[in-house]
């Protein structure tokens, strides 16, 4: 052996024996679930049991005005990329980088499992692993065709499957296989449930069922009080009224009542194995050591949903939704009980269709564990937030390409007990639904109707409309949603013109299935 030879095994034997310095910026867990409506939660005044995202609650932190862009797929967008979906030409995801490309640069082991409703495919966009569908909604015990490992097609099998499930197992797998000590990691899980069809196993469904016979107007009464008891509200607000096109519970037959019974139970048992998956995934890390200096945020894509989609021959063969071959829907009823006490629904720009559970939990940071924020916070500020735990920032190329300007900006200072000075927020879908909220004041339309115009320190439920009484605020207001739409708009229009990102057509890997809007 040579002088040079014996010099350079001396110094891999040294590099060898020196310890692993672990990574000390904290394991980001992302948690989004579907369709979910504000109220659902125990720990938001729902009677669903929830004792894992309770936990997390309790122990950490809760906001009251929290949004997301009311839509699976707006809201994806806006979540992984930071910016205003229109900006990134929603589901392409152009002009940007994702949170799993910012933190995979910057060190991190990323992960997915679950509802991914983007394109291409989430291993293009910055994941280390990927598990889910590729769809905006999928059968929960058969699947679908869009089901991938990492690139390749994963074909579901016929029977002891379960979407909810399956997206923990793969979770728990991955952070086995594919984590490193000295790496920090960002999960993102994004559960199909509660989204239609409403399937669950029948002893998840059977526990339920009795809870529901009361009906809605109940429900929606027991949680108002849920809701005063936890001191969710500085000050309860006003509940919004049933709809004129809800019918009240005790005016529907018999069989019709024990239908829709049916339905919210298994809402209900959805919601709970979310739960129940969410604690094998605590239990893991904190038996592994992890759950001290791992952030947990969880919350909805939008408001509880208010389309009924009830496939006939569910109906007419009174399918339980326990058979896979079922597709049940519930409608407005339920889901105005879900989204207590606010107005509208999934898709609506209304605090109903907008406002989402948000808890954030983080044992080594967050101050004041079990505490209520009334900070307002919007889904767009999920990347600031993300960059700010990893000590990096938002580039302003990727790949060789420019990107645009991030739009969030990081709940840190309100995870440590400090007040965030108040962002002007923007509200579209697809130009139907809009809402512009600055400060307490908001502005907001329905299906391209006149604005209208609230003060949310004093009516969050929307019910005094002040645009003719306000003019002057109204017109402030106004003023400042045609410049931001303008500018978020005009993005959109040149991405679409002069966009010309597209999916490979010689690699079927690298194709998103199609999704249907109504899945979303």
């Amino acid at each position: 052996m040579n002088f040079k030879t014996l010099l350079f095994a001396l110094a891999s034997l040294a590099a060898c024996s020196l310890p692993i310095i672990a990574d000390d910026r904290p394991n980001i867990v992302l948690i989004m679930v579907d369709d979910l409506g504000f109220s659902d939660l125990g720990c938001y005044g729902g009677e669903i049991e929830t004792p894992n995202l309770d936990r997390l609650a309790h122990r950490g932190l809760r906001f009251t005005q929290f949004y997301n862009c009311a839509k699976c797929e707006t809201t994806r967008s806006t979540m992984l990329s930071g910016r205003y979906y229109p900006e990134v030409n929603n589901q392409k995801l152009e002009n940007c980088v994702t949170i799993a490309e910012a933190l995979s640069n910057a060190g991190y082991t990323t992960l997915m499992t679950g509802k991914w409703h983007l394109e291409p495919l989430p291993n293009d966009r910055g994941f280390d692993r990927f598990f889910g569908h590729l769809s905006g909604a999928t059968n929960f015990f058969w699947g679908d065709d869009t089901f991938r490992l990492d690139e390749d097609t994963w074909t579901v099998p016929k029977t002891g499957f379960y979407t909810t499930d399956a997206n923990i197992d793969f979770a728990l797998q991955f952070l086995k296989e594919s984590t490193k000590p000295e790496k920090p990691f960002f999960l993102y899980v994004a559960f199909n449930a509660p989204h239609y069809p409403l399937q669950a196993p029948q002893k998840d469904v059977e526990k339920y069922l009795k809870r529901y016979e009361m009906g809605w107007d109940q429900i929606r009464q027991t949680r108002l009080k849920s809701q005063a008891d936890l001191g969710l509200f500085a000050s309860p607000p006003k509940a919004a009224a049933r709809p004129n096109e809800v019918p009240e519970w005790n005016s529907l037959g018999e069989s019709e009542r024990q239908t829709q019974q049916l339905m919210m139970a298994t809402y209900a048992a959805m919601i709970d194995r979310v739960d129940q998956n969410i604690g094998r995934l605590m239990n893991t890390l904190e038996q592994q050591g992890k759950a001290d200096n791992t952030i947990f945020m969880f919350l909805s894509d939008n408001g509880a949903c208010p389309f009924q989609r009830t496939r006939e021959t569910t109906r007419l063969e009174n399918r339980m939704p326990w058979d896979p071959s079922s597709y049940w829907t519930y409608d407005k009823g339920w889901a105005h009980a879900c989204n207590t006490p606010f107005r509208e629904y999934k898709q609506n720009q209304h605090e109903g269709g907008i406002t989402t559970p948000f808890i954030v939990h983080w044992p080594k940071s967050i101050e004041q564990p079990g505490r209520i924020t009334h900070q307002p916070g919007h889904i767009v500020d999920i990347m600031a937030t993300c960059l700010d735990l990893a000590e990096t920032s938002y580039p302003t190329e990727f790949k060789g390409r420019a990107v645009g300007p991030p739009r969030g900006v990081s709940l840190q200072p309100i995870m440590k007990g400090k007040t965030r000075s108040p962002q002007d927020l923007y509200f579209t879908f697809y130009g139907k639904n809009n809402a512009f909220r600055s400060g307490d004041w908001k502005l907001v339309n329905k299906n391209t109707d006149a604005f209208e115009l609230y003060d949310l320190s004093s009516d969050r439920t929307e019910l005094k409309d002040l645009a003719k009484s306000h003019t002057e605020k109204y017109d402030e207001m106004k003023s400042k949603w045609d410049q931001l739409a303008k500018q978020v708009g005009q993005a959109e229009k040149k991405k679409n013109k002069n966009g010309k990102k597209k999916n490979s057509k010689n690699n079927p890997k690298r194709q998103a299935a199609p999704t249907k809007a109504k899945d979303g």
